[in-house]
């Protein structure tokens, strides 16, 4: 996937003429989602998408033309029943594309904040008027129901379009076991970047986990490099306290938006035990879906995994 920002950013430098292209609102069956991004140059060439093929031949042409002159452009278009459909949608619907110059509609130094914070992680939110541009950059803490739904949009004046730039999803699964091997990528076809820990190298080997990231660290080390933040999560599977134990701490010392562990309630009272001794209080020990995943009468490892990444989901979309 194109990280438009720091591309259009890049083009910038390297002295090309560059717009940023970003559908602001749709009706229907949009081909792409609010705060889907188009870069393009003054010589036509584009990264992105905004409407997966069906309008980026005149979203260019009025690129180009608002390269020339420097002022912005609100675009509108219809996309046609036969026009959706050749990109896998049943019906048509309408965008509306905000087309920002950089250098000119869009200030380089607001684009090269934007640029460091999603590279350092962190949520930010680009704010732009319709009406009259001056953009900015908004705080999560101004719209935490956009930022909990990764939902980028206008406010309720039509004007204000907020641009949500939340940090990809992380989960981090400690322990290689069979459920390990249906969550990953049910984790990854939900959108997170999965990692796997575990210093077993009988338990995670690249042949049980083809294609997965695979960190052989003792997980308190693994986690502390990967910096945990609140757009990560957290499951341990090995029910070896040896193993989920530092897993756990390092996870309640962090912001992560959940902690799952697997084991029955007996297990986790004395799980419990353990993390009252070591010094944490109700309020941390709240923090801990366990048994993990929502009860849905789960046998399996992969119907156990169904449960997980459902709790998961609840968790990050509801609060």
């Amino acid at each position: 996937m194109t990280d438009s920002p720091a591309l259009a950013l890049d083009w910038h430098h390297a002295g090309r003429k560059v717009a940023l292209a970003t559908v602001v609102e749709t009706w229907g069956s949009a081909p792409r989602p609010v705060g889907s991004q188009l870069v393009i140059d003054g010589e036509g060439a584009m990264e992105g998408s905004v409407s997966g093929g069906c309008v980026e031949g005149a979203v260019v042409v009025e690129a180009l033309d608002a390269l020339e002159d420097g002022r912005p452009r609100l675009l509108d278009y219809g996309v046609s029943d036969d026009e959706a459909f050749a990109v896998g949608l049943a019906c048509g619907g309408r965008i509306r594309v905000l087309v920002e110059p950089v250098g000119e509609a869009l200030p380089v130094d607001v684009l090269e904040a934007l640029v460091a914070e999603r590279a350092a992680r962190r949520p930010v939110a680009y704010v732009t008027s319709l009406k009259d541009g001056a953009p900015r950059l908004g705080a999560r803490t101004e719209w935490p129901d956009r930022f909990r739904m990764d939902r980028s949009g206008l406010e309720e004046d039509g004007e204000t379009f907020v641009a949500v730039h939340n940090p990809p999803l992380r989960m981090v699964v400690v322990g290689a076991v069979h459920i390990a091997q249906a969550l990953l990528p049910m984790a990854r076809a939900c959108g997170y970047d999965p990692v796997l820990v575990d210093p077993r190298p009988a338990f995670g080997a690249e042949a049980r986990f083809p294609g997965e990231t695979i960190l052989d660290d003792w997980p308190d080390e693994a986690l502390a490099g990967l910096g945990l933040d609140a757009r990560s999560c957290v499951v341990t599977l090995t029910h070896d306290p040896k193993l989920d134990d530092p897993a756990i701490r390092a996870a309640l010392g962090s912001e992560v938006f959940y902690l799952g562990c697997l084991g029955s309630t007996r297990t986790h009272a004395k799980r419990v035990a353990r993390l009252e001794e070591a010094g944490f209080g109700p309020g941390d020990i709240a923090r801990i879906h366990a048994p993990v995943g929502l009860d849905i009468g789960a046998r399996s490892p992969a119907e156990i995994a169904v449960s997980i990444m459902a709790e998961i989901t609840a968790t990050l979309r509801r609060g």
